[in-house]
Protein backbone atom coordinates (compact mmCIF):
# COMPACT_ATOMS: atom_id res chain seq x y z
CA UNK A 1 0.00 0.00 0.00
CA UNK A 2 1.40 3.34 -1.38
CA UNK A 3 0.36 7.07 0.10
CA UNK A 4 1.76 9.82 -1.29
CA UNK A 5 1.83 13.69 -0.06
CA UNK A 6 2.91 17.13 -1.37
CA UNK A 7 4.20 19.54 1.40
CA UNK A 8 4.27 23.38 0.25
CA UNK A 9 7.12 25.34 1.81
CA UNK A 10 6.72 27.99 3.46
CA UNK A 11 2.95 27.34 4.68
CA UNK A 12 3.14 26.75 8.40
CA UNK A 13 -0.49 26.21 8.40
CA UNK A 14 -0.32 23.12 6.30
CA UNK A 15 2.87 21.64 8.33
CA UNK A 16 2.42 17.99 9.56
CA UNK A 17 -1.03 17.72 7.83
CA UNK A 18 0.40 14.71 5.90
CA UNK A 19 1.97 12.84 9.49
CA UNK A 20 -1.48 13.57 10.63
CA UNK A 21 -2.46 11.58 7.63
CA UNK A 22 -0.33 8.52 8.06
CA UNK A 23 -1.18 8.54 11.74
CA UNK A 24 -4.81 7.71 11.36
CA UNK A 25 -4.12 5.25 8.26
CA UNK A 26 -1.89 3.11 10.51
CA UNK A 27 -4.54 3.23 13.45
CA UNK A 28 -7.43 1.86 11.14
CA UNK A 29 -5.30 -0.56 9.96
CA UNK A 30 -4.28 -1.64 13.51
CA UNK A 31 -0.94 -1.40 13.65
CA UNK A 32 1.10 -1.56 17.23
CA UNK A 33 0.53 2.17 19.03
CA UNK A 34 4.46 2.56 19.51
CA UNK A 35 5.02 2.09 15.92
CA UNK A 36 2.37 4.66 14.87
CA UNK A 37 3.98 6.73 17.21
CA UNK A 38 7.43 6.41 15.95
CA UNK A 39 6.53 6.74 12.54
CA UNK A 40 4.30 9.44 13.30
CA UNK A 41 7.01 11.62 14.81
CA UNK A 42 9.89 10.85 12.41
CA UNK A 43 7.78 11.61 9.74
CA UNK A 44 6.29 15.06 11.13
CA UNK A 45 10.00 16.23 11.94
CA UNK A 46 10.79 15.46 8.21
CA UNK A 47 8.03 17.31 6.77
CA UNK A 48 8.47 20.09 8.64
CA UNK A 49 12.14 20.41 7.97
CA UNK A 50 10.95 20.41 4.44
CA UNK A 51 8.65 23.12 5.24
CA UNK A 52 11.21 25.45 7.25
CA UNK A 53 14.21 24.99 4.85
CA UNK A 54 13.13 23.14 1.06
CA UNK A 55 10.56 25.05 -0.07
CA UNK A 56 8.60 21.78 0.47
CA UNK A 57 8.58 18.45 -1.31
CA UNK A 58 7.30 15.23 -1.71
CA UNK A 59 6.32 12.26 0.63
CA UNK A 60 5.87 8.37 -0.22
CA UNK A 61 4.63 6.33 2.19
CA UNK A 62 4.99 2.42 1.48
CA UNK A 63 3.45 0.11 3.91
CA UNK A 64 5.19 -3.46 3.12
CA UNK A 65 4.58 -6.80 5.46
CA UNK A 66 7.73 -6.38 7.55
CA UNK A 67 8.24 -2.10 7.48
CA UNK A 68 7.13 1.15 6.88
CA UNK A 69 9.44 2.83 4.31
CA UNK A 70 8.91 6.73 3.89
CA UNK A 71 10.90 8.56 1.38
CA UNK A 72 11.23 12.74 1.48
CA UNK A 73 12.47 14.11 -1.30
CA UNK A 74 12.46 18.41 -1.68
CA UNK A 75 14.21 20.41 -4.18
CA UNK A 76 15.57 22.75 -1.28
CA UNK A 77 19.37 24.13 -1.01
CA UNK A 78 20.58 20.58 0.36
CA UNK A 79 22.51 20.41 3.60
CA UNK A 80 26.37 21.83 3.09
CA UNK A 81 27.20 19.84 6.32
CA UNK A 82 25.58 16.87 6.84
CA UNK A 83 27.22 15.89 10.08
CA UNK A 84 26.78 19.33 11.80
CA UNK A 85 23.32 19.10 11.00
CA UNK A 86 23.05 15.72 12.93
CA UNK A 87 23.84 17.32 16.20
CA UNK A 88 21.34 18.22 18.60
CA UNK A 89 20.72 21.97 18.91
CA UNK A 90 21.83 22.54 15.16
CA UNK A 91 19.16 24.91 13.29
CA UNK A 92 19.55 27.18 10.42
CA UNK A 93 15.57 28.04 11.01
CA UNK A 94 15.23 31.51 10.13
CA UNK A 95 13.46 33.79 12.60
CA UNK A 96 9.91 33.02 11.32
CA UNK A 97 9.82 29.46 12.51
CA UNK A 98 11.65 30.12 15.59
CA UNK A 99 9.15 32.36 16.16
CA UNK A 100 6.46 29.65 15.63
CA UNK A 101 8.42 26.95 17.87
CA UNK A 102 9.89 25.45 15.37
CA UNK A 103 13.89 24.88 14.56
CA UNK A 104 15.32 23.91 17.87
CA UNK A 105 17.52 21.64 16.44
CA UNK A 106 16.34 18.23 17.08
CA UNK A 107 14.43 17.20 14.38
CA UNK A 108 16.94 15.25 12.58
CA UNK A 109 17.70 13.61 16.36
CA UNK A 110 14.37 12.76 16.68
CA UNK A 111 14.09 11.09 13.37
CA UNK A 112 17.13 8.96 14.08
CA UNK A 113 15.91 8.36 17.36
CA UNK A 114 12.43 7.15 16.25
CA UNK A 115 13.15 5.47 12.72
CA UNK A 116 15.25 2.13 12.78
CA UNK A 117 17.11 2.80 9.74
CA UNK A 118 17.72 6.68 8.15
CA UNK A 119 19.30 7.66 5.54
CA UNK A 120 20.21 11.66 4.09
CA UNK A 121 21.42 11.94 0.47
CA UNK A 122 21.78 16.11 0.08
CA UNK A 123 23.60 17.98 -2.91
CA UNK A 124 23.73 21.27 -2.08
CA UNK A 125 22.09 23.45 -4.42
CA UNK A 126 19.65 20.41 -5.64
CA UNK A 127 17.73 18.97 -2.52
CA UNK A 128 18.04 16.34 -0.08
CA UNK A 129 16.43 12.79 -0.07
CA UNK A 130 15.17 11.64 3.18
CA UNK A 131 14.76 7.72 4.16
CA UNK A 132 12.97 6.31 7.20
CA UNK A 133 12.32 2.64 7.76
CA UNK A 134 10.73 1.55 10.57
CA UNK A 135 10.92 -2.30 11.08
CA UNK A 136 7.20 -4.05 11.71
CA UNK A 137 9.27 -7.22 13.10
CA UNK A 138 11.58 -7.75 15.37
Amino acid sequence: MTFEYQVHGDDYSLAGRASSSIKKKLKQLGLPSDIIKRTAISMYEAEINMVIHADGGDIRVDLEPDRIRIILSDRGPGIPDLELAMQEGYSTASEQARELGFGAGMGLMNIRKNSDEMKIDSVVGEGTVVSIVLNLTD
